[in-house]
């Protein structure tokens, strides 16, 4: 990466150049040459500037880092709304949606945390580029005055230290025997006609004996955890919500939607020929089977009606490191490209939430023993011709010293509590460990 310095001196020219008395909006680009894949995360995690947001695609054919704040929305409408009538080539709005996209007053959590970042560090196909956005109702002139000051903050990245804490307590909500009472009432529901699925989730706090860096957290995952989506938002120095998800909640190109049923698993294997085994009785397995295409038909329905054509592909074995699932790929187009109308349709989705969505969430609410919050919601990005959530799961809040991990499973009709808890224990040993190898 070029040097800081040489850096900040060419964006304050640029900036100058753009400086107007008037309203206005714009997107200053300089290209870059970055020399490691892990610099994005190590810039961000140098930088004193916050918000902070990170993310590294799927399949790695793009990371972003961005901080600092120009704008920010407490929901998607509001976001859509500035990209339509502020039309800027790439611009892209940042962050996280709530599990039920519900505010929720009493924790003063907004539906979402989407920002329009004043830094962004890219990179793609294409290669590296620092991007700054400049946005003002007022008077461009003073919001480039604002980002000369937030430009000049920026410093030099720095190596990642390597995770070194110890694990001095662990406490579940709920912890096992109440996890067995919860199942029961779920199944008792279940039997009762009331849904036919309701996906449940444990929150396991550790207390740490010293303050986590999120940002070394989140790189020995990604080392280890392939085939994810990994992301960060980390809102000051002291607290952070991560995640390396398996799951796209839904891409958009245009008007062409692919989204996925990721539901049904079982415990994977280092060595090859088990896990393949393993994989092989996934495959055949009627309940786990069952469950995915609750999912699809959920999916499906709930596209209904703002799409001109849908196609579900056959199933397939996702393998991780701790667990395999099952997936089923959905390619929809869509009648008009509205974010928000599709995150309201898909989210939550039958894999986090259960089916039918209503009751199945009405009793998360009002039986899990705390709130999700950004758990099981989305994290990514809205821009007018692209956008990309994951779904937020295998993630973790940050709190200092404290670490809140999150872990579910889908209940059905014959699922065993024994069989749920050792599900999730699978699941949360993807982030688990790394605290503890």
């Amino acid at each position: 990466m070029k040097q800081i310095s040489e850096l900040v001196k060419q964006l304050h020219k640029r900036l100058q150049e753009v400086a107007r008395p008037e309203p206005g909006r714009e997107r200053i680009t300089v290209s870059l040459t970055l020399q490691q894949r892990t610099s994005l995360l190590s810039w961000l995690a140098a930088q004193p500037i916050f918000p902070q947001f990170y993310w590294r695609q799927r399949d790695d054919l793009e990371e972003a880092a961005v901080c600092g704040e120009v704008i920010r929305f407490n929901d998607a409408d509001s976001a859509r709304y500035f990209l339509m009538t502020n039309d800027v080539a790439d611009m892209r709005i940042w962050g996280l949606n709530t599990f039920d996209q519900v505010e929720t007053p009493s924790l003063n959590t907004p539906k979402s945390a989407l920002f329009l970042p004043r830094i962004e560090l890219l990179r793609d196909m294409d290669g590296g580029k620092l991007v700054v956005n400049l946005y003002s109702e007022t008077s461009l002139a003073d919001d480039v005055a604002i980002a000369q000051k937030t430009i000049e903050q920026l410093t030099t990245s720095r190596p990642l230290p390597v995770l070194n804490v110890n694990v001095n307590s662990v406490q579940h909500q709920p912890e096992k025997q109440g996890w067995c009472d919860l199942l029961n009432q779920a199944l008792e529901a279940i039997q009762q006609g009331q849904f036919e699925k309701v996906v449940l989730a444990r929150k396991s706090t550790l207390s740490l004996n010293e303050p986590l860096n999120p940002a070394a957290f989140l790189n020995a995952s990604e080392k280890v955890n392939h085939h994810c989506f990994h992301f960060m938002m980390r809102m000051n120095d002291k607290t952070a919500f991560l995640g390396s998800s398996p799951e796209c909640l839904f891409l958009r190109v245009g008007q062409h939607l692919t989204t996925e049923a990721l539901a049904g698993t079982v415990a994977s294997s280092s060595d090859n020929q088990q896990a393949k085994q393993l994989g092989d009785w996934l495959m055949q397995d009627k309940k786990n089977q069952h469950e995915n295409l609750l999912v699809v038909d959920d999916i499906c329905q709930r596209l209904h009606g703002g799409i001109l054509a849908i196609d579900v592909l056959p199933a397939e074995i996702v393998r991780l490191r701790k667990v395999q699932h099952l997936r089923r790929c959905i390619h929809a187009e869509l009648a008009v490209a509205n974010d928000a109308d599709s995150l309201q349709r898909l989210q939550p989705t039958a894999a986090v939430a259960g089916l039918p969505r209503e009751p199945a969430r009405q009793f998360i609410l009002q039986h899990e023993p705390f709130t999700r919050d950004w758990y099981a919601g989305s994290a990514g990005y809205i821009s007018l011709n692209q956008t990309e959530f994951a779904v937020s799961l295998r993630s973790a809040l940050v709190e200092g010293s404290n670490i809140h991990l999150y872990a579910g499973a889908g209940i059905v009709a014959g699922s065993d509590p024994e069989q749920e808890w050792l599900e999730i224990e699978n699941k949360a040993a993807g982030l688990r460990t790394l605290l503890e190898e």
